[in-house]
């Protein structure tokens, strides 16, 4: 009986070692514009930074619940660049990396389009 128990105890151990290993809590979401965003409150949860523009689309974001990391982009109209830029920090030990509360940016005025993550978190 204790073999079997054993082997139960271990059999599970390694089911959820594997589970947690190969199975990592990433998630991915797309919207078409700012309204979806609003309407799953993706800003809310912190996936999306607020700064977003009112003309923003094609907006897709990945998290890592598990590492607590975060990455995504969008696109936005010609119109709107000007204020998002302007709203933006640019760091100077960072090649045209911009930062605006706790995500970093990179901006193609080319494409109109932004790519952002969140900040890592400092070493302890």
């Amino acid at each position: 009986m204790k073999k079997i128990i054993i082997a139960m105890l271990l059999f599970f151990a390694v089911a959820y070692v594997m589970i947690v290993h190969y199975f990592p809590d990433v998630q991915i979401n797309k919207y078409p514009d700012i309204q979806t965003v609003h309407e799953d409150q993706a800003i809310q949860k912190g996936w999306i930074p607020a700064i977003l523009p009112e003309s923003a689309y094609d907006i897709a974001e990945t998290h890592d619940l598990d590492s607590n990391t975060l990455f995504g982009k969008f696109r936005y109209r010609e119109r709107d660049e000007k204020a998002l830029i302007q709203s933006m920090k640019t760091l100077s030990d960072r090649n045209d990396t911009m930062e605006w509360g706790n995500f970093l940016f990179k901006v193609d005025r080319e494409k109109n389009q932004v790519k952002y993550r969140n900040k890592p978190r400092p070493a302890r």
